[in-house]
């Protein structure tokens, strides 16, 4: 099994998916912190317009308007300016072959040596982060990534649209139960850009304060997992090499 070691896998472009404004916040943003700042191109897709979230009355354009430009100030913080809205609505995501197409269309645009997504496996420790459209999400991720993004034969008008069939190196799914976690990602230094791009997200949170000790005790908590040092801050995934140098097509 390769195992990513990011000394060796020289990352330059990342694409992430989030099934909702804010997902990426929670779950990767220190992360994607660390990859801009060491000059890494990143990308986000949100897959739905959020626009059955928040907690005062408004109509379904307003949400969807203010939770588009929550997430694009939110990825500016991190140094992200390209933001994707596949414009699906909230509650409603499913692994179609419509949802899964868009997918590998931009995975094909972007060519990127790690696609971020959320995990297909439901949490049971805590199954707010099980979502229907975070399953949803980490599921026509996981699809596309294999076999379609890289059979030229799938989706065939994107091959002759001249995007053609693309392998890709690694799958990084955040979210992910306890059990399936391989890797940990240091962020102590870029732990309060995560928090200033999560209070991006007003309309998502009627008590800030208790979001942050939340978020940080999650960061303590993995940090010490992964046995890094005393008061160090980290979010973990589970990453899967897709095309690994020993992997054989089609095995």
């Amino acid at each position: 099994m390769a195992i990513f070691d990011p000394l060796v896998h020289k990352v330059e472009r990342v694409l992430c998916f989030g099934a909702h404004p804010d997902d990426l916040d929670f779950g990767a943003s220190g992360t994607v912190a660390a990859w801009t700042a060491a000059g890494v191109h990143v990308e986000y897709c949100i897959m739905t317009d959020g626009d059955a979230g928040g907690f005062d009355v408004r109509s379904t354009q307003e949400i969807t308007e203010t939770r588009h430009a929550e997430q694009r100030a939110a990825a500016a913080l991190v140094g992200v300016e390209n933001v994707h809205f596949m414009g699906e609505r909230d509650g409603f995501l499913e692994p179609s072959h419509a949802v899964m197409k868009q997918v590998v269309e931009l995975i094909r645009k972007v060519r990127p040596q790690v696609v971020l997504a959320m995990h297909p496996e439901r949490n049971w420790e805590r199954i707010q982060r099980s979502h229907p459209d975070h399953l949803a999400c980490g599921e026509a991720v996981t699809r596309a990534v294999y076999p379609a993004v890289e059979n030229p034969f799938a989706y065939p008008e994107l091959e002759a649209a001249g995007l053609p069939a693309y392998k890709l190196p690694w799958l990084w799914l955040y979210g992910a139960p306890t059990e399936r976690e391989n890797h940990a990602v240091d962020i102590s230094s870029v732990f309060e850009l995560k928090l200033e791009a999560l209070r991006q997200h007003m309309s998502q949170h009627p008590d800030v304060a208790a979001m942050e000790r939340y978020v940080r005790t999650a960061c303590e908590q993995k940090a010490e997992e992964y046995t890094m040092e005393s008061g160090a801050l980290a979010e973990a995934f589970h990453v899967v090499a897709v095309n690994a140098a020993d992997t054989i097509a089609g095995f």
